[in-house]
C-alpha cells in the first residue's frame, strides 16, 4: 500500500489525538471521523492480504526472471524489500527485452505487470 500501513495509522493517530480537543469544531470533527473510518477500513483490507499479495508477485517475478527461490522471511518489511529487488531486476529484463526486440519475452512481463495490478486493488476500485 502506497503509503505505507503505519504511515497511514500514524496520521490517524494524530488526527484522533486533535480530536480529543474540546475546541475542535462539530464539521470539523465529523470530517476528521468520517475520513479515519474510510482510511481504518481501506488499511484493514490491505494489510489483510499484502503478504500474499508479495509472495505471489515475487513467484511471478522470479519465474519471469528465470530464477529459483521462495520467500522464506514472510514479514512484510522483508517482502517488500524482496520484491522492491525483483521489481528493478524487471525493468531490466524489461528494457533489454525491448532492445533485443523479443516481444514475447515483453508480453509476458506486460501480462505479469497487468496481473500484480488486478491483484492490488481494492475492493471499493470502481473498474
Amino acid at each position: 500500500m502506497n503509503p505505507p500501513v503505519p504511515t497511514v495509522l500514524a496520521e490517524l493517530a494524530g488526527l484522533m489525538i486533535r480530536n480529543a480537543a474540546p475546541g475542535v469544531a462539530p464539521a470539523e470533527r465529523a470530517s476528521d471521523l468520517g475520513l479515519s473510518a474510510a482510511l481504518l477500513g481501506l488499511a484493514a483490507e490491505v494489510w489483510d492480504r499484502q503478504a500474499a499479495i508479495l509472495v505471489e508477485e515475487n513467484r511471478a517475478v522470479r519465474a519471469l526472471l528465470g530464477e529459483a527461490g521462495e520467500d522464506a522471511d514472510l514479514r512484510l518489511s522483508s517482502l517488500q524489500a524482496t520484491n522492491n529487488h525483483l521489481r528493478a531486476a524487471l525493468i531490466e529484463a524489461h528494457a533489454a527485452a525491448e532492445a533485443a526486440g523479443d516481444t514475447a519475452r515483453e508480453a509476458a512481463i506486460w501480462a505479469e505487470l497487468i496481473a500484480a495490478t488486478e491483484r492490488r486493488k481494492l475492493s471499493t476500485a470502481p473498474v
